[in-house]
């Protein structure tokens, strides 16, 4: 296997590990936030504790998603150095102002937040969690500034081989980042929003502080119902801009080889991508068309055509991305995305019905689900990473020339194994403290939850 392979293999594991932690903390900051507001306002002990105690696993899984993203800064410079050096202008900059700005807002207020109780005032001290759940998710948008520059770059000038920066408020308001921050963003709420409905039915369902746990429920109920009919609304947004600014990502999406107007949606498709054809394929006539462009008559490209107007604009070459990777990451998380909003639509029936927390089948179901958002985030971050490639910046350069031409297959290979070691250290570590604390369940005497 060549450095090249190895590399996006690395970079691949470790981004996609990272990402496991970062949806979690930014929905989950965003809850805590909630239940202490829910304190302030009532005075409530039990939303005290609970506040507590989803704080706590907050600051683990932060911990944990601040431990592996360092790694990813030190890919950049290690496995990356021909593309640092061509976008370091450019990148750079939100990267610097995430961390500076950001991150450091973040990390600040968690230690406000956590040595603040009884001795800031309760508004100051309210305001310390909602600056955290502000940082944590601000730290998303500049990540995804960088992010959206490399799917359409916008505010740049090419000079001796490097991308410059000519624009900095193009960049910064690329449209390209403000369609994939807000899906981004929401889908990090849904993801909190179910592991904090899936701890509390686990509690529930072992009839363990019962009262306490089915009101973190209900807000975490409420919280997911909305947020995951949001992401689907965000997502068909995101659809429509892919198809504008992206159409060979699109084309990959649907499987679809040649032109269609109107186009048809593709349920079904063994693509066969050597063949260039798709194939035992099931279609809703008329249905792509009409989410790309909300009529029933424009045409939506196929690969093929791409592939020549790519080589006629940028030469010889392929610019096929791996189609059937792209095509069933895209179905199984739409599916996914699905799920979520039926069973949190049931949830709230039940709740209506005053059963949910008598329910067993649904809350075993919780548990278990609390889980799939972490499948569905990562089959979203394959589908618009892999979806532009062969392009490591869209346009401008390919990912085979952002390698580090100084650095040997052998040398790639065994960091790739040290990361995978190391990450895995992290993951039983991960699994044993969320555990450890998940189940401990919410302390009855107050003076006990002061411990951290």
């Amino acid at each position: 296997m060549e450095a090249l392979e190895i590399a996006r293999w690395q970079f691949g594991i470790t981004t996609i590990y990272h990402f496991f932690f970062v949806p979690i903390t930014m929905g989950l900051a965003v809850l805590t936030a909630i239940l202490h507001t829910f304190y302030y306002r009532t005075g409530s002990l039990d939303y005290k504790r609970l506040t507590k105690f989803f704080g706590k696993l907050f600051v683990i899984i932060f911990a944990l998603g601040v431990v592996t993203g360092i790694v990813l800064e030190f890919q950049f410079g290690m496995a990356w150095s021909a593309y640092s050096r061509f976008v370091g202008d450019i990148f750079g900059i939100p990267l610097a102002i995430e961390a500076l700005l950001a991150f450091f807002l973040e990390s600040t207020f968690i230690a406000v937040w956590l040595f603040g109780w009884n001795k800031l005032p309760k508004g100051l001290h309210l305001l310390s969690i909602w600056l955290v759940a502000i940082g944590s998710n601000l730290s998303a948008i500049w990540i995804l500034i960088a992010n959206a520059w490399m799917q359409v770059p916008v505010g740049y000038v090419l000079n001796e081989g490097r991308a410059e920066l000519s624009d900095f408020i193009a960049v910064m308001l690329n449209e390209q980042m403000l369609i994939m921050a807000q899906h981004t963003i929401i889908a990090a709420f849904t993801t909190g929003g179910l592991f904090m409905l899936g701890i509390s039915a686990w509690h529930i369902l072992r009839k363990n502080q019962v009262e306490i746990f089915s009101k973190s429920a209900h807000i975490a109920l409420v919280f997911t119902a909305v947020s995951s009919l949001l992401v689907a609304t965000t997502g068909h947004k995101h659809a429509q801009h892919t198809v504008k600014h992206q159409p060979m990502k699109m084309a990959a999406m649907e499987g679809m080889w040649e032109s269609e107007k109107p186009a048809s949606f593709s349920l079904f498709a063994i693509i066969n991508q050597e063949n260039k054809t798709s194939l035992r394929e099931l279609k809703l006539p008329y249905m792509l068309t009409v989410l790309a462009y909300n009529n029933l008559t424009s045409e939506v490209k196929g690969l093929n055509e791409l592939q020549q107007e790519y080589e006629e604009t940028y030469g010889p070459g392929d610019y096929l991305p791996p189609v059937a990777l792209v095509y069933w990451s895209f179905r199984f998380m739409v599916g996914l995305g699905m799920l979520f909003i039926l069973f949190s639509i049931f949830g709230l029936v039940q709740w209506w019905r005053n059963k949910l927390t008598i329910s067993r089948p649904y809350l075993r179901l919780a548990t278990i689900i609390m889980f799939l958002p972490l499948l569905a985030n990562t089959l979203g971050w394959i589908v618009a990473e892999m979806g532009r490639q062969p392009w490591i910046v869209h346009g401008l350069m390919f990912t085979r020339d952002g390698v580090s031409p100084n650095v040997s297959s052998s040398s790639m290979a065994l960091t790739t194994i040290a990361f995978t070691l190391v990450y895995g250290l992290l993951a039983a570590v991960a699994v044993y403290l969320v555990h450890r604390f998940a189940k401990s369940g919410v302390p009855d005497d107050d003076a006990a939850t002061h411990a951290y």
